[in-house]
């Protein structure tokens, strides 16, 4: 029965020498020979150590495309136009899906056009010595970015590549992100990611892990997003990870924005082992975007504020073309410029928020009823408890298509803006809890005149991309 045990170094050689031959670029990997590339590298490339000594938050963008070269050249301009302290490297939805063949023929095609005809970058199609050429090209860290809910060869690949950040995790790349993998199984092959991660440490090669705090990027509660990544800590923290980077997705709302991030830190700070180095990541709104450029640096402007005040290690920025899909190389960096114009401005105010405690208290309230509910589920073990806990909807995601998760819960703004929950399903929250959402809504509803309904869900949902925060009724409605 799969427990949250640590990975003996026996049973990580078997799967690792199992997982090389599921592509031909895994017969490359010599771990003792990637550790000693890994050490040759400049200090400038330790991700660990850039982000975890940073005295402002670092700014990181998403960014990937199919070919090498293009891929540098795309990191190299953001880096110089658009200041980003941190680089990504987002992979390729074939990859994700661990469909190697089909990421190495459109490799072969965007090679033979020039044309991007993969969405990223096929790390596992290009080898671990196509990735050490992208790293040592580079005079910043770099992350693996993705969404893979197996994700044992690119990690194998990418960390011998000279890679020193991984994000992603268990839950969040499998409630979110897929239907059908099964959570036990997810849990399974990234307690391999996280004990590969944990070996490289060991042996003085820290690898930063990065859990994915947005989940379905829609309307999360806080206290959902934060308890997610308190678990994947735990569990990674088993494997020997010793930097985490844990992630939560701007929700609009200021207070309530600043409240979780603050949350986010002191709860990882308890409740993962001393001797985890804890940084927080905040990813700028996630939802839809407005149509028009104006407004959506609009949209990028509040993420830099809210990430000036609540401070934390790491923004991962948008671009004013999100609504177009995948942005010029310019417009990326000029959401990354726009985000630190913001951040610059106001991080030397003292600007102080009336209810950022209560708001917090909240929070930490739901999330420790969510941890008990997952460790009680588990008899104390978190991998167990985690399935036990998603099977019954003690723990459950808005919007998450995975069979693994009941997705009965839904969130709905307050009168202020902030995400409440409208249908609890069976979430393990206490009653005192559930009764200050439903006031919270009534407010709402009695403002606006109208009952509590799925239409508010559906309202919030598109708000944002057409231009306000709460999707209040128009005239005519």
């Amino acid at each position: 029965m799969l427990r949250d045990e640590l990975i003996p170094s026996d049973e990580l050689r078997r799967i690792d020498e199992s997982v090389r031959t599921n592509w031909p670029t895994g017969s490359a990997i010599e771990f003792e020979e990637a550790i000693e590339f890994h050490e040759s590298l400049p200090p400038e490339s330790a991700f660990a150590t850039v982000l975890e000594s940073a005295d402002r938050p670092l700014l990181q963008p998403r960014a990937g495309v199919p070919l090498l070269e293009d891929q540098i050249e795309l990191l190299q301009h953001l880096h110089a136009s658009g200041g980003a302290d941190l680089l990504p490297t987002t992979i390729d939805s074939y990859t994700r899906d661990n469909e190697y063949e089909k990421a190495a023929e459109g490799l072969a095609e965007a090679r033979e056009t020039g044309e991007a005809t993969l969405n990223g970058f096929p790390a596992v199609n290009h080898g671990v010595e196509g990735c050490r050429e992208l790293i040592r090209a580079i005079d910043a860290p770099v992350e693996v970015r993705h969404g893979t809910p197996d994700a044992r060869l690119l990690a194998a690949i990418t960390f011998a590549g000279g890679f020193q950040s991984f994000e992603g995790g268990p839950i969040s790349y499998n409630i979110p992100y897929t239907k059908e993998h099964d959570l036990a199984e997810t849990i399974e092959h990234w307690q391999f990611v996280d004990r590969l991660a944990g070996a490289y440490t060991e042996r003085g090669v820290r690898i930063n892990r990065e859990p994915f705090g947005p989940l379905t990027g829609t309307l999360v509660p806080p206290a959902i997003a934060i308890a997610v990544m308190l678990l994947e800590g735990q569990l990674a923290a088993t494997q020997g990870v010793r930097s985490l980077t844990l992630g939560y997705g701007q929700v609009g709302n200021l207070v309530q924005d600043v409240a979780a991030l603050r949350s986010l830190r002191s709860l990882g700070e308890e409740y993962l082992p001393d001797e985890v180095t804890v940084t927080t990541v905040f990813h700028e709104w996630m939802g839809g975007f407005p149509p028009d450029e104006a407004r959506a640096n609009g949209v990028i402007g509040l993420g830099g504020a809210t990430a000036a005040i609540a401070r934390p290690d790491k923004v991962i920025t948008k671009s004013p073309q999100e609504f177009q899909g995948v942005p010029t190389k310019e417009a990326n960096a000029a959401g990354l410029r726009t985000t630190r114009q913001l951040i610059d401005m106001m991080i030397e105010q003292d600007v102080r928020l009336d209810g950022v405690e209560r708001e917090r208290e909240l929070i930490e309230a739901a999330t420790r009823d969510l941890i008990e509910a997952v460790e009680a589920a588990g008899d104390g073990d978190v991998a167990q408890g985690t399935i036990t806990a998603f099977e019954s909807g003690a723990l459950d995601v808005p919007f998450a298509p995975s069979d693994s998760a009941q997705g009965a819960v839904l969130p709905a703004r307050d009168d202020d803006g902030r995400v409440r929950i409208f249908e609890f399903g069976d979430l393990a929250v206490s009653d005192e809890i559930k009764e200050i959402h439903r006031n919270r809504l009534d407010a709402r509803a009695e403002t606006e005149g109208r009952d509590q309904s799925f239409r508010m869900v559906a309202d919030d949902v598109d708000a944002i991309s057409d231009g306000r925060l709460i999707g209040r009724p128009t005239e005519g409605d």
